[in-house]
Order: structure tokens, then sequence, then C-alpha cells
């Protein structure tokens, strides 16, 4: 009986990395299409509030944010906002303000915490700062080129668009664990979102921007209707869609500068990343094993039932990685990825993946959250309310 139980489970892993390559060659072929997408153009240009929390001195943070600093557009406004005194960040938001003063920058300093989710506190204590009807919403590790603001607000011009969100590029800022976490970024987390998007999925909502008109944030409840959730950028998206608005995915991609100190750091904010996936989608997320299929056939092998079929299955799984990425890395216009870095790769995802399924709390900013039902972030120590 065991036997014959490791022979159906063998076959099973095969059937997995079998449907796992096709998927692969879908999610080159639909980054290539979607990097193919035009840009829109502004009919007009209203003036814009940009939002950038901060908590920190990130790496590369002060490039980042005078990317922001550096739009054609003809008018808008950059709010921070730090919730400590002593922030490293203030010192580059400061030299910020000496370097760019034609830039209509606001810092503000507040540390009120209403919920536990420090960023959207953040937010709230900036808000009264923004002087614009349009609102953008930016990470504060993203990097952007001069076209972004008028590429993200010009779907806004239309009643029908609640909101507008942008995809993301990984940028190592050097070493192998920046590396790797960049891999994931470009060759797991985008294409993935891409073909959830050709497949009808409307579940896209992205922390790199979120724009919105001020009306729309007011009738969803304020930031204040998200202050409790880990996944705030999805919370967002789903309110504004039980509007009945649209949520829009630009074809604007930014860049997200990565810097990862170690590997422990890596698996911890991989870690937090996949437990806001699993509390957003937990069956999508539980099917997405079959992303991996490298992993699956190597599993197969492992049994040692099926020893021919298991390793053709391997080497079909290599060689539609390895085409994949290519794919993407033309889509992205990358440098071209090692390829000697994708086992490694995806053996750290499936770790990841499942330990997702054990742990309890989360790290973020050096705190450590509970995540609770529905995905609410409770910080550690605390009662939920």
């Amino acid at each position: 009986m065991c036997l014959h139980l490791l022979i159906f489970l063998g076959w099973l892993l095969l059937a997995g990395s079998a449907g796992g390559c096709f998927y692969l060659l879908y999610a080159g072929l639909a980054t290539l299409r979607f990097a193919a997408r035009a840009q829109p153009g502004p009919a007009e240009s209203p003036p814009v509030s940009v939002l950038k929390p901060l908590c920190g001195e990130d790496a590369e943070l002060y490039a980042n944010l005078a990317s922001f600093c550096r739009q054609d557009y003809p008018r808008w406004q950059i709010v921070f906002g730090v919730q400590d005194a002593g922030d490293p960040a203030i010192a580059v938001v400061r030299r910020l303000m000496a370097e760019f003063p034609e830039t209509d920058i606001e810092l503000v300093v507040e540390n009120g915490r209403r919920g536990d989710n420090l960023k959207v506190a953040n937010l709230q204590n900036m808000l009264p700062a923004a002087r614009h009807d349009l609102l953008v919403i930016a990470d504060s590790d993203m990097r952007v080129s001069p076209a972004y603001l008028a590429a993200v607000t010009a779907p806004l011009l239309d009643r029908a668009t609640g909101l507008v969100t942008c995809l993301y590029r990984g940028v190592a800022a050097g070493g192998l664990w920046s590396k790797l976490a960049a891999l994931h970024v470009n060759h797991g987390f985008l294409p993935q979102v891409l073909v959830a998007e050709r497949l009808g999925a409307q579940g896209g909502c992205f922390g790199a921007t979120i724009a919105l008109r001020r009306d729309t944030l007011a009738e969803i409840g304020g930031f204040a209707a998200v202050a409790d959730t880990l996944a705030d950028d999805h919370a967002l998206g789903a309110a504004v869609r039980r509007l009945g608005r649209a949520v829009v995915l630009s074809p604007y991609i930014i860049d997200d500068v990565i810097a990862e100190p170690s590997l422990g750091a890596l698996f911890r904010h991989e870690l937090r990343w996949a437990r806001t996936i699993r509390s957003i989608a937990p069956a999508g997320f539980l099917g997405s094993v079959v992303t991996q299929p490298m992993v699956l056939a190597l599993a197969a092998t492992a049994l040692g039932r099926q020893p021919a079929a298991a390793a053709a299955m391997l080497l079909a799984a290599l060689v539609c990685r390895g085409a994949m990425v290519r794919m993407v890395d033309r889509a992205l216009r990358l440098p071209a990825t090692p390829l000697w870095l994708l086992p490694g790769r995806d053996l750290l995802s499936f770790a990841v993946f499942v330990a997702s399924f054990f742990a309890r709390t989360v790290a973020w900013r050096d705190r450590t959250f509970r995540v609770g039902r529905k995905g609410r972030l409770i910080l550690d120590g605390d009662r939920p309310a």
C-alpha cells in the first residue's frame, strides 16, 4: 500500500511540475505583452500631493526621494512623514529641501499612533498637510523617472477609475542577498501578478504606487479603514472596488531599490510577504506551489519511483525556468540574470512557502506583529481592540 502511495505521489509531483513548466512560459509571455502596452498621456495635469511615509534611512534613500523631485509635471507637492523626531530620514528630507528649493516639500513629524499598522498611522498624520485633491502614495524604496506623475495620474481623469497602482522591478543595491531578493520580485512576484491579471483576477493593489482622488479616500472611510490591516495596499484597493470603481494597473513600472544585509533579513522579509499574500488569498497562495516546477521535480526525483521521468522533468523545468527569466529580463530591460542563481532562489522560495504555514508572527521595521483573522495586524504584546 505504501509503495503504491509513493508511486502515486511521484506522478502527482511530476504532473504538478509539468503544469508549472507551462505556467513559466505563459508568465514570460504575459510579462512581454504587459511591457509592450502604451503609456497613456494626460489630457490635463491637475495638481498632485505625493505622500511619502518614511521610517529610517533605507539604502540609497536620498536618490530614491530625489527622483520624486524631478518630475515633468506642472504642479506637485511632496509630503514626507516620520513618527520619531530622531529618525535619520529627517536629515535626508532637509537635504532635499535645500537642494530642490523649487519643489514644494512638507515634512510632518508626529508620533501619534492610530492603529497597529504604523505606516498607515504615518499616512493619517501626513494627510492634513496634503493640499491637493489628487493623492499619490509611494513607498520610500521606490525610484521613478520624470514621467512618473503624468503616467500614474492620467487614468484618474476618468471618474470611473477609483485608484491607479503600479508594479515594480527589483534593483539590487549590492550583495548576493539583495540579488536573490530582486530575483524574487522580477521573476516570481511580478509575472505571477500579470498571469493573474490575464486570467481575470482583480485583486492587485501595491504600495509601490497608490494614486486616488481625495473624495474617493473619504468615501472608503479614509486611512482609518485600513489602520489595523497587514496588507493595507490590498485593503485600499478592495475598498475602492466595493464602491463600484475600477482599480487600474498602470503600464508604468517603478524601480524598487533592494538592500538585504543577510540571509536572515531576506528570509524574514519574504516570510512577511508570504504571510500577507496567504492572508489575502489563501486558496491562491496554496495553489502557487505549482509555479515552482523545479522543486516539484526534485521532490519526485528524491522519491526514486520514476527516475527517468523525474530526471527528464527536472531538465524541462530548468530549461523553462531559464527561458522565462530571459523573457522577463527582456521585457523589464534588465541585465541578463545569472542563471546559476535560479536553483538556490527557487529552493529559498519553497522554504518561505512552507514556513508561512507555521509562522505566527511577522517582523516589520524592527517590530514583531501577530497576524489575526482576515489579515488584522496586532503589535506583539498588545491586545486586540
